[in-house]
């Protein structure tokens, strides 16, 4: 509210820019009034309106102090449309234009949240899921004290645990098929690359039993012998024989 105060003290200014000679075509509405009309609309839930007269903001004056801010609301209300191609959009217009804004820790999670709101069902291709993770860890390194990092770090942990699910699921279809090759790789990738998700053990109790059909009985040992040490007390531990 005080940047919109601030604004409208403005208005004489943007006014006298807008129309200096009789011979000039008047070009555009007052920055003020653009703003006002883009808070109208997000205030009565009209998002993509709303998208738009915030886009109309910054474009027509981009060197306006408030053309970052335009920007950020313009992503914004994309989202809350459900308009995420259209968010990221001006997500990355923002990091190419204001690099260096007050903002760009938001805007890193909102554009992961784009991507996160896409996620799909654990048993189709993951996609949106990684280009969401590779998002939040990157907002988690640059600015780890940001009032953004810890939700960050929640979806982390729940995105690593879904890839890994998913991975897990190719691994059992692979199983069932005793295509014994691709299951180990599939496994061993939760092993190696998601230690910390829920899937490790299973994931270590498979291996066991790929070892097992192929006639490896010393790999198959191995990994009997890490998922004992490592989850002592988890139900697939407890499955060993």
């Amino acid at each position: 509210m005080k940047k919109l105060f601030m604004l409208l003290a403005c208005t004489g200014i943007l006014g006298a820019c807008a129309g200096a000679s009789d011979n000039e075509i008047v070009a555009q509405m007052p920055l003020d009034e653009i703003y006002k009309t883009a808070y109208a609309e997000f205030n009565d839930e009209n998002y993509e309106m709303a998208a738009l007269e915030f886009q109309k903001a910054e474009t027509q004056y981009p060197s306006s102090p408030w053309a970052a801010d335009a920007l950020v609301m313009s992503a914004y209300s994309y989202y809350m449309d459900g308009d995420f191609a259209s968010a990221i959009l001006a997500i990355d217009r923002y990091m190419r234009f204001h690099p260096g804004h007050r903002d760009v820790a938001y805007m890193m999670y909102l554009r992961g949240m784009c991507y996160y709101r896409q996620v799909s069902d654990v048993r189709r291709e993951p996609g949106m899921s990684a280009y969401a993770l590779a998002e939040f860890q990157n907002l988690v390194q640059r600015f780890p004290k940001s009032p953004y990092a810890k939700n960050a770090e929640n979806k982390i942990n729940i995105l690593k645990n879904y890839i890994a699910g998913k991975i897990m699921y190719a691994a059992r279809n692979d199983m069932a098929r005793e295509n014994w090759p691709s299951a180990i790789s599939h496994l061993q990738s939760v092993v190696s690359g998601a230690q910390e998700t829920v899937m490790t053990p299973e994931a270590m109790y498979r291996l066991t039993e790929c070892y097992t059909a192929i006639g490896l009985p010393e790999q198959a040992y191995g990994y009997s012998e890490m998922l004992k040490l490592n989850f002592p007390d988890n139900e697939w531990t407890k499955k060993l024989k």
